[in-house]
């Protein structure tokens, strides 16, 4: 079925729900409150959230109406689940390949072999590019390996569920660092805003220096 571009904040609450199905397997399907924390965990995610249990709700609505998460009857307190594999047709282990994109950003094939280890195990990178491939070369594409930045060894891989990711100009993260700089345009844009006020603040302090000293 056809699925639209998800928010943010969707991509987040589905890619939860599939992580702690194979981590917390006995916390699953999960409470609005556990998703929530989940969403806003500190920790193997990029970029880190802050959202309210009502923001969450919403986009569990959402997911609903696109029969991307059921919610599970029979408890006191509502819980949810995924239905990710059947709405994509796709596998567990393309699934697991996205919701990890999902979950910290763009990475290199090497960076999500580790990083699935929890919700599948590849046996090597080169069965990790394969998955990758197939989702890029699919209709409509549900992944897209971005151009390598410059001085980078190896290209690193963004999901697409949310549309086309952002690409920045000049040089990208190291393989070990965050990958935020992929996906925080405007952070980027803010610091060197920053940068260039500092400049000309400075070119302005020298001014009025050579000014008093009459070198002006």
């Amino acid at each position: 079925m056809a699925v639209r571009e998800l928010s943010a904040l969707e991509a987040r609450v589905l890619a939860v729900l599939v992580e702690k199905a194979s981590t917390v397997p006995d916390s699953y399907p999960m409470s609005l409150n556990s998703l929530t924390l989940g969403v806003n965990q500190k920790t193997a995610r990029d970029p880190v959230m802050n959202a309210g249990e009502s923001d969450v709700a919403a986009a569990l609505d959402e997911l609903k109406a696109m029969s991307l998460v059921n919610s599970v009857s029979g408890s006191r307190v509502a819980r949810f689940e995924h239905n990710m594999k059947r709405v994509y047709g796709i596998p567990g282990q393309a699934e697991a390949l996205l919701a990890v994109l999902m979950l910290r950003g763009p990475q290199t094939s090497a960076e999500l072999r580790i990083n699935c280890e929890r919700l599948h195990r590849f046996a090597d990178v080169s069965s990790v590019e394969g998955f990758l491939e197939e989702l890029a070369t699919r209709e409509p594409a549900l992944a897209l390996k971005l151009p390598k930045a410059p001085g980078a060894r190896e290209a690193r891989w963004a999901h697409l569920l949310s549309g086309a990711p952002e690409i920045p100009v000049g040089g990208g993260a190291s393989s070990g660092a965050s990958s935020s700089s992929w996906s925080s345009g405007g952070a980027r844009d803010e610091e060197l805003a920053a940068l260039r006020a500092e400049v000309e603040q400075l070119k302005a302090a020298v001014a009025r220096i050579q000014t008093e000293l009459g070198l002006g």
